[in-house]
């Protein structure tokens, strides 16, 4: 989803969770912790997604599950839906209309993904994505399992589409980033959408279409 359907990351949209917390110290404390622990979040970056999303997810720890439900909407319409890419709910609505089953997929929360699944008309028991662990009403700071990132992705499709009854011979796969390359590699019909340079080379190399869902000229034209 990050990226693909829309230009944000994980980082916009849990910004503006923190910037809005219920006082001006609790900002100050998450957004704070949260820089002070830039260099540890970089180097789980460059080691493993799962890393990251745990130490991103992390500055949660606190947050009420009520408060997060109720800044879920404001952070989907003030953040996630202008950054639609323009043809996201055009590829969404062709997939659709030839009778596929769309999944969102996505190291996002939950919680933010609901709006956007009804946005684009998709049921939400047909998200995959992150969960915050709650005890007593409150985040605990930590991801229920499985973590949604990284090389994972790929089992939670496999996992997905077998309790689905999907082949995944017959199933499309979307993504724009070389880390996702096991979750493409699982599906008979991988996309690249606006891929960064190293998944854009692997698609010169397969053959796998390279779409730009974006810009208004060329709408959702594959090259090669």
């Amino acid at each position: 989803m990050d990226g693909t359907l829309v230009r944000t990351n994980l980082i916009q949209p849990t910004v503006m969770y923190f910037a809005n917390s219920q006082t001006p110290w609790e900002t100050f404390k998450r957004i704070g912790g949260a820089l002070l622990d830039g260099p540890r979040m970089a180097m789980a970056e460059l080691q493993d997604r799962r890393l990251f999303n745990e130490a991103l997810f992390s500055h949660f720890k606190g947050m009420s599950e009520d408060r997060l439900v109720e800044l879920s909407r404001e952070v989907f319409q003030s953040v996630v839906k202008p950054n639609l890419f323009r043809g996201a709910t055009d590829l969404i609505l062709k997939t659709q209309d030839a009778g596929m089953r769309v999944v969102l997929i996505t190291g996002s929360l939950d919680v933010t993904m609901f709006h956007l699944a009804d946005h684009l008309n998709v049921p939400r028991a047909d998200i995959i994505a992150n969960r915050l662990e709650m005890k007593d009403g409150y985040a605990t700071g930590k991801l229920m399992r499985p973590v949604v990132a990284g090389p994972g992705k790929a089992q939670l499709i496999v996992d997905d589409a077998r309790g689905h009854g999907h082949d995944l011979a017959l199933c499309q796969g979307y993504s724009d980033s070389y880390s996702d390359v096991p979750m493409l590699s699982v599906v008979g019909h991988p996309y690249c959408v606006h891929p960064d340079s190293k998944l854009r080379q692997l698609a010169h190399a397969y053959n796998w279409p390279i779409l730009d869902i974006d810009t208004p000229a060329r709408g959702m034209l594959g090259r090669h």
